[in-house]
């Protein structure tokens, strides 16, 4: 540990799987002042050339040739290779950033979590919206949610073909949704099927809570346009969320509110030169929050660095990834007993 005021040494780090999502972690990786970019491992041989070439880093086809070289790597591989790959490195002692879902199965997700408990390990999951300003600022809010709804909507990409929708995309939502619900899962509905590959495309799920809560989750992969929003209803306030262009709008009653107490058939709302106003900055509050250009997948590698040189908790656990998976199980379970 270094000493008081004295900088931390950089975390030598790599990336495994350097396609459409793993080119991101390696550039921002090598951007970021907490790292030590060492290299990149990937079975294409034509993308670890040209990851060598961009940032003069060691390249490799094999893995397990990152092994000695690291004290972190982040895993971005094909989901079914999530297990094999990040436990190799927890067993070897280095600290891993697996990508969303953590692994296809909550079983194997477990036996990860084992392992980085045995070795002391940071286990981070790549659950990036998380990390994404507008929920960040949600949250900060306490909002105790009653009624959740999201909307996750992507054209097809040929990307992730793997795993179905709900593992592909909705994974997001559920994790999402747990982190701010906090409450035991009792009852999940389900409906969805396959569209263009063999898993299902689109799929609804409709989950209830000990507490009382409920979540209206939509995702789909065959969409027109790309829809990423996440709406929180509570007993005092409603949040929006555009995750795509991180912003968000919380309404709450002011603290003068009383319905019960409003004379609303004295309010002459002809005499009124902007009724919306009168509601919404007199009788309601609205934070409107637009938050800049933070890029959500740096901040998350960021987290991941952090976790890695104080050895703490990083802010996605592999039980936050195990949960998330679980949950995700239960409503690909209620989806088969509605077939199309």
């Amino acid at each position: 540990m270094s000493a008081a005021g004295e900088p931390r040494p950089k975390v030598r780090v790599g990336v495994v799987g350097v396609g459409h999502l793993g080119r991101h972690h390696a550039r921002l990786l090598s951007q970021n002042p907490r790292a030590d970019f060492v290299g990149v491992a990937d079975l294409r041989a034509d993308a670890v050339a040209k990851a060598v070439e961009t940032y003069g880093c060691f390249g490799t086809t094999e893995y397990r040739e990152l092994l000695g070289k690291v004290d972190a790597v982040s895993v971005v591989v094909p989901t079914a290779l999530h297990r094999e790959v990040a436990g190799t490195f927890l067993e070897a002692g280095v600290d891993v950033l697996v990508e969303k879902p953590i692994t296809p199965a909550e079983a194997a997700g477990r036996e990860l979590v084992a392992l980085a408990r045995r070795g002391s390990r940071v286990l981070q999951v790549g659950h990036v919206e998380r990390f994404n300003p507008a929920f960040e600022a949600l949250r900060q809010r306490g909002i105790e949610p009653r009624y959740v709804e999201s909307q996750r909507l992507a054209p097809f990409s040929f990307r992730s073909t793997d795993i179905g929708v709900v593992l592909d995309l909705m994974i997001h939502d559920l994790d999402l949704v747990l982190s701010l619900v906090r409450s035991r899962v009792v009852a999940v509905r389900g409906y969805g099927g396959a569209v263009f590959t063999p898993a299902e495309d689109m799929a609804s799920a409709t989950l209830e809570f000990e507490n009382g809560a409920v979540a209206q989750l939509t995702a789909s992969r065959v969409a027109l346009k790309p829809m990423r929003k996440l709406r929180v209803f509570s007993r005092d306030a409603y949040a929006s969320i555009d995750f795509a262009e991180h912003s968000g709008v919380l309404i709450r009653k002011n603290a003068g509110w009383d319905l019960g107490r409003l004379d609303v058939g004295s309010v002459d709302t002809s005499r009124i030169d902007d009724l919306w106003k009168y509601v919404f900055e007199g009788l309601l509050s609205v934070d409107r929050y637009q938050v800049g250009d933070r890029n959500p997948l740096a901040e998350e590698l960021d987290a991941f660095l952090v976790a890695v040189q104080e050895r703490s908790e990083p802010p996605v656990t592999g039980e936050d990834g195990c949960e998330a998976v679980a949950l995700a199980h239960r409503v690909l379970e209620a989806i088969r007993s509605h077939p199309w």
